[in-house]
């Protein structure tokens, strides 16, 4: 009897070995896919390689809440894609997502690729309903955020003793050093008034953590359920459009044009995001695009 135990145990040991294999090569496939949609190869993991993937996926993979709507319209989706659904919008339509997909997983690449990264909540009129990444490397802690529709080109020092600050065009964004408990403020100023920003609060979360706030999300009072907004970010060139607003950023100048409706959206998205059009009139269909992303 005991015999057909311990062969029992062997069989149910190697079935777990090869699950975990099999789990293992399909991570790989996809965070290879991960970094091809980035045009980047594996690399040691050091400050330069940090930076180029921020830039890559503020540049190739933007921030924008088309996809939550036209999820949420097709399927009654009301939660984050799977990584591989995620990486086959962004592959397929230009997709990309909010903090609570462009973070969580850009953060379990960096983890793959030897960087020490973890998840972190941000307050805002709520507790913990945005979603950071703090990146720890060479004796110095950054964040990484390319979810909050910010040009944060460049991993932000969440060390510093001093005021960091970015500005573009008429927003400056001022990351304060941190107060006694860890925590670190930043702001958003647009035309020098505070408009929003977000206190971070330094404890490990798991992106499941986060499933009341990202459920919250959909609520029909919800910011990303009436506003509109994509964004990409180059050192050369950017682009922002916030509901009938388009704003193209160049190295000396930006150009606002005023979109007349949802038609007119629908094109300057497709000709500066690449998103469908037909995708992008299904998830707008019938919105009035009334609410401000920056309230």
């Amino acid at each position: 009897m005991w015999q057909v135990t311990i062969r029992l145990r062997r069989i149910k040991t190697c079935r777990n070995r090869i699950r975990m294999q099999m789990a293992g090569a399909n991570d790989r496939r996809l965070f290879d896919s991960y970094l091809e949609l980035l045009g980047l190869a594996p690399q040691p993991p050091t400050f330069d390689f940090l930076c180029r993937l921020v830039r890559a996926h503020l540049d190739r993979i933007p921030f924008e809440n088309l996809s939550k709507l036209l999820y949420l319209r097709r399927d009654g989706r009301r939660s984050v894609p799977d990584l591989d659904v995620y990486l086959s919008g962004a592959r397929d339509f230009h997709f990309g997502g909010t903090c609570y997909s462009n973070n969580p997983y850009l953060c379990r690449l960096l983890k793959h690729l030897g960087f020490q990264a973890e998840l972190n909540g941000c307050d805002m009129q709520n507790p913990d309903v945005h979603i950071v990444i703090r990146v720890k490397l060479d004796g110095h802690e950054y964040l990484v955020d390319v979810g909050y529709a910010a040009p944060f080109l460049d991993p932000m020092p969440a060390d510093a003793v001093s005021e960091y600050e970015i500005e573009f065009g008429i927003s400056r964004y001022v990351l304060r050093p941190r107060d006694a408990e860890g925590c670190s403020r930043l702001d958003l100023y647009r035309n020098g008034e505070l408009s929003h920003g977000y206190t971070v609060n330094p404890i490990y979360r798991e992106h499941r953590f986060f499933a009341p706030a990202i459920s919250d999300s959909y609520r029909q009072s919800a910011t990303f359920m009436n506003a509109l907004l994509l964004t990409r970010y180059s050192p050369d060139h950017s682009v922002v459009i916030h509901n009938y607003t388009l704003t193209e950023f160049n190295r000396k100048k930006s150009t606002l044009a005023r979109l007349k409706n949802n038609s007119e959206v629908g094109a300057a998205i497709e000709r500066h995001f690449g998103i469908p059009l037909g995708l992008v009139e299904e998830a707008l269909h019938g919105m009035d695009l009334s609410g401000n992303a920056w309230s």
